[in-house]
């Protein structure tokens, strides 16, 4: 499974990743920066990863176009380093790998970790 890293999350996250046997890309590092959430979306689709965000947008966006991919994890707590991050992926990554690779929403709170599956309403 490839990660997709939004612009929020810091780019050390995909060395601390790639240590965890964990694939991934930040968008900075694709020219995406300033892409919009609908070309991050699309972009991961394309290269069949995961987008990994702190923003709603992307929920709302899948929500509203009933999309099955790609899969969206957003984070929910503020203010992990990025080797904080690479672990709570790691963790979150394998306790929801079936729901991922099948096409689902991940929203991850310092409390919980939520899954729904592709489609959703909006």
């Amino acid at each position: 499974m490839k990660l997709l890293l939004d612009q929020g999350i810091g780019r050390l996250t995909v060395v601390h990743l790639a240590t965890a046997g964990i694939l991934a890309e930040h968008v900075g590092d694709l020219g995406l920066d300033r892409a919009s959430d609908t070309v991050i979306l699309e972009t991961a689709r394309q290269m069949q990863a995961v987008v990994v965000t702190l923003d709603a947008d992307f929920h709302q966006i899948l929500a509203m176009t009933q999309a099955l991919r790609p899969s969206v994890i957003r984070i929910r707590i503020e203010g992990l380093k990025s080797e904080e991050m690479a672990k709570l992926l790691s963790d979150v990554v394998a306790q929801t790998e079936t729901e991922l690779l099948d096409g689902a929403v991940i929203s991850v709170t310092p409390l919980s970790i939520r899954a729904r599956t592709l489609p959703i309403g909006g």
